[in-house]
């Protein structure tokens, strides 16, 4: 029994599983920040870009 628990607490078999999915969050979790701020930027400059368009008169050219 006590060299099942000395192997058991060599072994590191699960070590790296963890390890790719912190990674992973990590990634994923930049992704979403970054895809939120684009996004609010994207939203400004096309309400922007319309406000602009629609006050333009095609007469004036």
């Amino acid at each position: 029994m006590i060299k099942f628990f000395k192997n058991f607490r060599k072994d590191e078999d699960g070590a790296v599983t963890v390890d790719w999915v912190v990674l992973t969050a990590a990634v994923v979790g930049l992704a979403v920040a970054a895809y939120s701020s684009i996004e609010t930027g994207a939203s400004d400059l096309t309400s922007r870009t319309n406000d602009f368009m629609g006050s333009q008169d095609p007469g004036d050219i």
